[in-house]
């Protein structure tokens, strides 16, 4: 899979996801994650990709001419072109696991008070949000999107499972609870069951726990 990330500050997404489990798929070509820096699609010595917005306002607004160069360089046939936003849809886990679906996934990241209304209206597919908040800037977000989704591409967790079990995961629950060494900490010891080596019993009580946890604590997943 191939992810464009679109951005002022390519550097930001860097940091993040050269590490850990996602930049080891991006090392081992799990992914083709590709950070684009806008500035490059600028004709002028100062690299300009803002302007003042008409009609008055505060902060400025990315022009149209840098993005509509940048993914007409970018864009496949097969690409899906996101806008990351504080105004789009909310993200969750189906749509990580749909994006994870696909073969090339353009993801714009938004600065300032935003971008041209053109922008919108002729290069994108669709437009996210992360949550109902705002950011300094759509690298961010747009780390968070990339994140949540080269990890279901198989290979990526080194057990494919992983991904199924969590919260959010294939069913409509959380996670169970986790436990590991020592059995017995401070007196709060390990459940029994979960030492009792009966994995049909064990299956049925993080079952049991996954439905509890989710009744309590997002009951609207159910």
């Amino acid at each position: 899979m191939r992810i464009d990330i679109v951005s002022l500050f390519p550097a930001l997404c860097k940091g993040v996801l050269s590490e850990s489990v996602i930049g080891r798929a991006w090392k081992e070509g799990i992914v083709d994650l590709r950070l684009v820096d806008l500035r490059d699609y600028t004709h002028d010595a100062r690299k300009t990709v803002d302007d003042k917005p008409y009609g008055g306002g505060a902060g400025m607004v990315l022009r149209p001419e840098p993005l509509f160069e940048c993914l007409q360089d970018l864009r496949t046939p097969e690409a899906r072109v996101v806008l990351m936003t504080p105004q789009g849809r909310r993200f969750d886990q189906p749509t990580a696991r749909r994006f994870s679906q696909l073969s090339h996934l353009i993801l714009v990241c938004g600065h300032y008070e935003g971008v041209d209304e053109r922008v919108r209206q002729c290069l994108m597919d669709e437009e996210l949000s992360i949550g109902d908040y705002v950011l300094t800037n759509g690298a961010i977000a747009a780390s968070v999107v990339t994140d949540a989704v080269v990890r279901l591409l198989p290979g990526a967790l080194g057990n494919d499972v992983s991904s199924e079990e969590e919260s959010f995961g294939n069913e409509p629950l959380m996670e169970y609870p986790q436990f590991t060494r020592p059995e017995n900490y401070k007196g709060m010891k390990v459940p029994e069951v979960l030492l009792s080596g009966n994995h049909q019993e064990i299956a049925a009580w993080r079952l049991e726990q996954r439905v509890l946890r989710t009744v309590s604590r997002r009951p609207e997943m159910l």
